[in-house]
């Protein structure tokens, strides 16, 4: 019997917005270069190694296009070099493909994109983890780490994602990815720190272009630094990434569903930020935020089949498994060793059966209107969430003003609807005006 789903209301959050303006974005690029190699120097002609990674950083064909452009005007030879680890199937196609998805190509950038797959051993660090870097970048005059400084998704550490990751995990493609995930969760910090320290001490790494985005997925600084203040500038650089993270304004749901994952968005396909899950074996839960039951409904096309991560949530359809590439999924889950984080979920038939499935294991029989269920498209991109009317209670009973200033409820609350089919018609395409007042919970 099908049961009687909960109306949601379109609910916009705000959040600080610092940002480098469009126009600007080239004049910033140049100052990180400088700043960059303002301790190491480059010499004219030299051949520079600008690692890019895997994550769809925002306006990311933009900034490595005025990178490439700033390199040459200091008489610097650039090449981009994939820095992925074991992403793309670890393999040079898959790697291609995946930065072709993220509009990173020859034509588009302006320089040649190498994604090759072999490594030169760099020896051990003193823990005896074997480090290894991408032949191309070991063979260049000069290495520029450039990566988008972020909380991680299965660790916390002085410095998470960001350049020294890129460094060891990313340039390390998979052979220095297995060796440093092999340490476990827990010692998974210390080891991209000490991987990190060896890359520095024996690559030519000149220095790096850290970028950081505020809550809207837009570029909020962007910051050059010298390889050798690298460990100590980072971690402040993470700090300011972490006051930028957004969220999901409802910390307790019955059921957040998640309209699309994939690792265009996140390591995990849904940042374990967000859904407050981490699922490693020895590796304690989040307390907050608590959502009892995920259903994720599509992967993205830009996570070339890669559906690391699925194995967050507790139902997904048939429409996700079918997009699944295994080898690329289980490739990256193994070498993660977070094989929990690679299982597949209940799968059900249609979008409407993983929702009415995930209620009805919560004891909902029959009717859910008063369930608490959160609709997001992606943890990426969460201004605009969609909440049922009890939801948006939960969120209205933790502001002792009853609508938090910065939690604007637009329209009426509407009945989610579904094809002949049973797929979710997405609640972005049919919800109407604004309207804040709470007598539109009803």
């Amino acid at each position: 019997m099908a049961i009687a789903l909960p109306p949601v209301a379109r609910v916009t959050q705000s959040w600080p917005r610092p940002a480098v303006p469009e126009a600007e974005l080239a004049e910033h690029v140049r100052r990180a270069l400088a700043d960059a190699f303002k301790e190491s120097g480059l010499r004219p002609g030299s051949r520079v190694a600008v690692t890019v990674g895997s994550r769809g950083i925002a306006r990311l064909p933009e900034l490595l296009r005025a990178i490439v452009v700033g390199i040459r005007e200091l008489e610097g030879d650039p090449v981009l070099v994939s820095a992925m680890g074991s992403h793309g199937g670890g393999t040079s196609e898959g790697q291609r493909r995946i930065l072709a998805g993220l509009g990173v190509t020859p034509e588009t950038i302006g320089a040649p994109v190498l994604c090759g797959t072999e490594v030169v051993p760099l020896g051990e660090t003193p823990e005896g983890v074997p480090v290894y870097c991408d032949r191309d970048a070991a063979g260049a005059d000069a290495i520029l780490l450039c990566n988008r400084i972020k909380p991680h998704t299965s660790f916390r550490g002085p410095v998470e994602s960001g350049l020294l990751k890129i460094l060891a995990v990313g340039l390390g493609k998979h052979p220095g990815a297995s060796a440093i995930h092999r340490r476990g969760p827990e010692a998974l910090g210390a080891a991209i720190t000490s991987a990190a320290a060896a890359g520095l001490a024996r690559l030519p790494v000149a220095g790096g272009i850290a970028i950081l985005e505020n809550a809207y997925h837009e570029t909020a600084g962007i910051v050059g630094v010298p390889a050798a203040r690298i460990p100590d500038v980072e971690p402040g650089l993470l700090q300011r990434a972490r006051g930028y993270l957004p969220g999901i304004p409802a910390e307790e749901l019955d059921v957040l569903v998640i309209w699309e994952t994939g690792k265009c968005f996140s390591g995990t396909g849904m940042d374990t930020n967000v859904i407050g899950r981490m699922r490693i074996h020895g590796i304690p839960e989040p307390e907050r935020p608590l959502y009892r039951r995920i259903v994720v409904l599509r992967l993205a096309p830009a996570s070339e089949g890669n559906a690391n991560g699925i194995g967050l949530a507790d139902f997904t359809t048939r429409r996700l498994v079918e997009a699944v590439d295994f080898d690329a999924t289980y490739t990256n889950g193994l070498t993660s060793t977070f094989t929990q984080r690679a299982m597949i979920p209940i799968t059900m038939k249609s979008d409407r059966e993983a929702l009415e499935a995930a209620l009805e294991t919560l004891g909902f029989a029959g009717d859910a209107a008063e369930a608490k269920v959160g609709i997001i498209r992606n943890t990426l991109e969460l201004e605009d969430v969609y909440l049922s009317p009890s939801a948006v209670a939960e969120v209205m009973s933790r502001s002792e003003a009853g609508i938090p200033a910065d939690f604007v409820i637009h329209g009426g609350f509407q009945p989610l609807s579904f094809d002949d089919e049973g797929r979710l018609q997405p609640p972005w395409d049919v919800q109407g005006g604004e309207n804040a007042a709470p007598e539109n919970m009803g």
